[in-house]
C-alpha cells in the first residue's frame, strides 16, 4: 500500500513537470487513478493518500468496489472509461459520476432516458475511435461532428468532451493532435487522452484528464486474483 502512495507522488510530480513544460497550469490536468481489477484496498490506499478521481472499465466491478469507499470518502468521483452495454445503463447512471465512452447513438439515447427519469445529469465524453480500428469502439471520426451535435442538441446530453484510446503500436501525438481537433472545431474544451505509457505526450497535446493505471497501482490483476482478496 506504500507502494501506491509513492506512485501516485511520483506520476503526480510527472504530471505537473510536463504541465509545466507545455506552458500549463498543472492544476488544469485531473488524474483519473485507473483501477480496473485492483481490490478496494489498493484504491482505499490511493484515497489515503489524496488521490479523489478514480477510473472503471465494467459498471458491475465498479458497483462491487466504490460504494463502501464513498461512505469514507463522500467526495471521490468515479468515471466509467470502458465499454457500455445499454442493459448497464440505470447502473451507470446510479453509481458513476461522469460518462466516458459514449460512442453511438442506441447507448447515447438510453442514457438521456435514464438520466430524464433519474434527474441524474451527469458529464460525458464522446468517445473518437481515432485509429478507426474495427475491434475498438468509439465513434469515427468523420462521424464525429454530428454525432456530437445530435447528443447535445436532440438528446439534451451534457457532453463536455472527447476521449480516445490510440492505436498500441502506432505514434499517440497524431492521434492526440486529432481528437484536439475535432474538439477544437466543436467548442469543447476536455479532453480525457494518455495512459501510463503516453500521459506526458497527452498533456503537451491538451489533455485535461489522463488515465493512469499500472504506472499507480502495478501490473493489471487477472480476475481471479482480484476475487481471491
Amino acid at each position: 500500500m506504500e507502494a501506491i502512495s509513492a506512485n501516485l507522488a511520483t506520476v503526480c510530480g510527472r504530471i505537473e513537470a510536463a504541465a509545466r513544460a507545455a506552458g500549463r497550469p498543472a492544476e488544469g490536468v485531473t488524474l483519473v487513478a485507473v483501477s480496473k481489477t485492483h481490490p478496494a484496498d489498493s484504491v482505499r490506499a490511493a484515497l489515503a493518500a489524496g488521490q479523489r478521481v478514480f477510473g472503471e472499465n465494467r459498471v458491475q466491478e465498479a458497483i462491487a468496489k466504490f460504494p463502501g469507499l464513498r461512505r469514507d470518502y463522500p467526495d471521490l468521483k468515479l468515471h466509467l472509461i470502458g465499454p457500455l452495454q445499454t442493459n448497464k445503463v440505470k447502473d451507470a447512471v446510479a453509481h458513476c459520476d461522469v460518462i466516458e465512452t459514449v460512442d453511438r447513438a442506441r447507448l447515447a439515447e438510453a442514457l438521456a432516458r435514464e438520466m430524464e427519469k433519474t434527474g441524474r445529469r451527469l458529464p460525458c465524453f464522446i468517445e473518437v475511435n481515432t485509429g478507426e480500428e474495427a475491434q475498438k469502439a468509439g465513434v469515427l471520426p468523420e462521424a464525429a461532428d454530428a454525432f456530437i451535435a445530435d447528443c447535445r442538441g436532440r438528446l439534451g446530453l451534457q457532453i463536455v468532451g472527447l476521449m480516445c484510446i490510440p492505436p498500441e503500436h502506432e505514434e499517440p501525438a497524431l492521434h492526440f493532435a486529432l481528437l484536439r481537433e475535432i474538439a477544437k472545431r466543436n467548442r469543447l474544451d476536455q479532453l480525457s487522452m494518455g495512459m501510463s505509457a503516453d500521459f506526458e505526450t497527452a498533456i503537451r497535446f491538451g489533455a485535461t484528464h489522463v488515465r493512469v493505471g499500472t504506472a499507480i497501482f502495478g501490473a493489471r490483476q487477472t480476475a481471479a486474483a482480484a476475487a481471491a482478496k
